[in-house]
């Protein structure tokens, strides 16, 4: 017996959406990776850096992070929604 079996509808929604959250938390922070740390997009008057937009990971792998945890959300979702296996111990 899983331990997901025992639990009922409304535990496995809620397991569905924390995982989203947290997947989506995960690729918040992958998509972020070698971005500009601050929120300025053309300069800071306080300094001479420039920060242009763009830089950071490429578009196409964005993409693809994004695209794998989404497809990896669905298939945990559709694992965790499934009905009880039914025992075949039980005649």
């Amino acid at each position: 017996m899983h331990l997901i079996d025992r639990l009922g509808k409304g535990q496995r929604v809620i397991i569905v959406v924390a995982l989203g959250l947290v997947l989506w938390t995960v690729g918040s922070y992958l998509v972020s990776l070698g971005g500009p740390r601050s929120g300025w997009y053309a300069y800071s008057p306080a300094t001479s850096a420039l920060y242009a937009p763009g830089t950071g990971l490429a578009a196409w792998l964005r993409l693809v992070i994004w695209l794998a945890l989404i497809g990896l959300w669905a298939v945990a979702a559709l694992r965790v929604l499934r009905p009880p296996a039914a025992d075949s111990a039980s005649g």
